[in-house]
């Protein structure tokens, strides 16, 4: 029996892809309280990351395009979340915890087609550490959005004990981001130094 695609978990995911230019939108539109929408624009969208996954096993509505589109999703969120938050604090302090987060990103992704590629995806699936990664990511994201920041007059971003503990909660997702590229990376370890693969 063919399953339709348009699904509630499907419909939830592609809603956090539509959140994007809605979050982007809301972050310079220059409106007093958009700090805090933003947030919690990204925090329901984080949400709904969980419950469509949720709702596809309890309603047995899994699908290939889920499977495709869930992490796509999740990765377009955050990466657009952290290009905003960047470009609004101008901090070096946020830019390197970016681009690592960024570039585990794309390095995993493609290492998961190629894995496909030679039938060894499962080598490669979410692991718990990728989760405990992502929910940090996602925790320390919402706090850094709700945050307006503020600079001196150098130019320098100055924190206060919010900003401080947003900014160690997202080091903390950095550690769990390279740790879990390590434990994948370690299992696909045999197929690259063996250079098995399709020609």
């Amino acid at each position: 029996m063919r399953r339709s695609l348009w699904n509630i978990p499907n419909i939830l995911t592609l809603l956090r892809v539509a959140c994007i230019p809605v979050l982007v939108l809301v972050v310079y539109s220059g409106w007093p309280h958009r700090f805090g929408l933003s947030a919690v624009i990204f925090a329901l969208a984080a949400l709904t990351d969980w419950l469509d996954g949720y709702l596809a096993r309890a309603l047995q509505q899994t699908s290939a395009f889920g499977r495709f589109l869930d992490p796509v999703a999740d990765k377009l969120m955050v990466a657009a979340a952290l290009i905003v938050l960047v470009d609004g604090q101008h901090s070096v302090l946020l830019a390197i915890p970016a681009i690592v987060i960024v570039a585990r990103e794309i390095t995993i992704s493609a290492l998961r087609e190629w894995m496909a590629e030679i039938g060894k995806r499962a080598s490669v699936a979410v692991s718990y550490i990728g989760k405990l990664k992502t929910a940090a990511q996602m925790m320390a994201i919402t706090l850094l959005l709700g945050e307006p920041p503020v600079h001196d007059a150098a130019g320098r971003l100055q924190l206060d004990a919010w900003g401080w503990s947003s900014y160690l909660l997202l080091y903390a997702a950095v550690i769990l981001t390279l740790w879990s590229m390590l434990l994948y990376l370690r299992a696909a370890w045999p197929d690259l130094r063996q250079g098995s693969g399709p020609p």
